[in-house]
């Protein structure tokens, strides 16, 4: 397969219902990394889950696909003993719902903002990469939803859920763990990588700057920061990425009042000099353009 080909797969194999990815996830192993006291950040394939354990149980934030979910609650076990009492989805896409199921048959309790649920009920569809995404298990939905912003108590800390409007997707979610200086972006935060952004479900790339301004308003220099997908950073690499989106933006805005279209804009090759630092994920420099071309909400 083309190299273009191939991180087109990878793109629809996250975004996809989970046992689409069930093939590829034999050897996936997940590693849990220290954030901060009773803080955690476990990677494995898929969206980057956050993980408060202590006093009061364990809770996590998103849950990767359900062929992981075994290995997944191996790793809280190995920080905690209590039971999981709450997942919060950042958003809807199977990388970081697929396991929903598998933990609501365990008892927890599974919370997102509330398009989550309306756009996991229903069958979706990803203009960008031309892909249908069946509806969820109705086991798998958010049982508790939230509209611009809900608190936790648990762990000896206060945990603050915060929607960021039409960023990602219309139903993303940041996570703000205020004792322990945590932030949780999900997918509104691509770490060192271009981000996809769903305009198909409400995302836009006003709403991406917008939810990085208000990540970077939560943060001081010393808070971690987890992204959806990448290393866990800080606030000058929030930052930074805020740049390369405002740059992308007034660049594309500019072609677009210009009378440029989708398809001149990719051949103009806008974004070479940021190809070098933003360029090496799943997305191309071409494809990003495209998707940042629909995303713009105005010029």
């Amino acid at each position: 397969m083309a190299r273009s080909g191939s991180r087109q797969l990878v793109l629809l194999l996250c975004l996809s219902a989970a046992p689409l990815a069930a093939q590829n996830l034999d050897s996936v192993t997940i590693k849990r990394q220290r954030l901060a006291d009773g803080v955690y950040v476990l990677m494995g394939s898929g969206g980057n889950i956050g993980l408060s354990a202590g006093q009061d149980g364990a809770f996590l934030i998103d849950d990767e696909y359900a062929p992981l979910s075994e290995r997944i609650k191996a790793a809280v076990r190995g920080v905690s003993t209590g039971p999981i009492r709450f997942v919060i989805n950042t958003h809807w896409h199977g990388d970081h719902t697929g396991a929903n199921a598998s933990f609501a048959g365990d008892g927890t309790m599974i919370v997102a903002q509330e398009n989550v649920r309306k756009r996991m009920s229903a069958e979706q569809f990803i203009a960008a990469f031309n892909s249908k995404v069946p509806p969820s298990p109705v086991a798998a939905l958010p049982v508790i939803t939230f509209s611009e912003s809900m608190t936790f108590y648990l762990n000896g800390d206060t945990v603050d859920v915060l929607h960021a409007k039409a960023a990602h997707t219309d139903g993303d979610a940041l996570i703000r763990f205020r004792r322990a200086n945590v932030i949780h972006m999900g997918d509104t935060f691509f770490n060192g990588n271009y981000p996809f952004i769903d305009v198909s479900t409400g995302g836009s790339l006003d709403g991406m700057i917008a939810a990085a301004d208000q990540g970077l308003a939560l943060a001081d220099d010393n808070t971690r920061i987890i992204p959806g997908h990448g290393p866990v950073g800080g606030r000058a690499e929030l930052k930074a990425y805020r740049e390369m989106l405002a740059t992308v933006r007034l660049r594309i805005a500019r072609a677009r009042i210009e009378g440029q279209t989708a398809e001149q804009v990719v051949n103009a090759n806008l974004l070479a000099d940021l190809d070098s630092t933003w360029g090496k994920g799943f997305l191309t420099s071409a494809q990003f353009a495209a998707i940042a071309y629909s995303a713009v909400q105005r010029p």
